[in-house]
């Protein structure tokens, strides 16, 4: 198993960028699909980037042409550049590893943007 952890959220502007990055510790990282979603207040959690282990990405609609997820198998890390953020972009962004139907899931970190 591997256990996720977040960083990289704060608050930023709209049109700012920031990048999120997850290092997950444990098992072998490179064969885990990694992802990234998002819940926002009253709101359900949502998909919102995920990698699998040979590379392929797919992107929540709300998300295409702004955010980017990309592994370093090397590092054990997924990242998130997230461009041309927007307020309703504002939520606890989780980072998700799967394998074998088990996920795995870090705490959260706070992404707010405001101005």
């Amino acid at each position: 198993q591997v256990q996720p952890v977040e960083f990289g959220g704060g608050l930023v502007q709209p049109g700012g960028s920031l990048r999120l990055s997850c290092a997950a510790s444990g098992s072998i990282f490179s064969l885990y699909a990694m992802g990234w979603y998002r819940q926002a207040p009253g709101k359900q959690r949502e998909l919102v980037a995920r990698i699998t282990s040979g590379g392929s990405t797919n992107y929540a609609d709300s998300v295409k042409g702004r955010f980017t997820i990309s592994r370093d198998d090397a590092k054990n890390t997924v990242y998130l550049q997230m461009n041309s953020l927007k307020p309703e972009d504002t939520a606890v962004y989780y980072c998700n590893a799967e394998r074998a139907l088990k996920n795995y899931w870090g705490q959260g970190t706070q992404v707010t943007v405001s101005s």
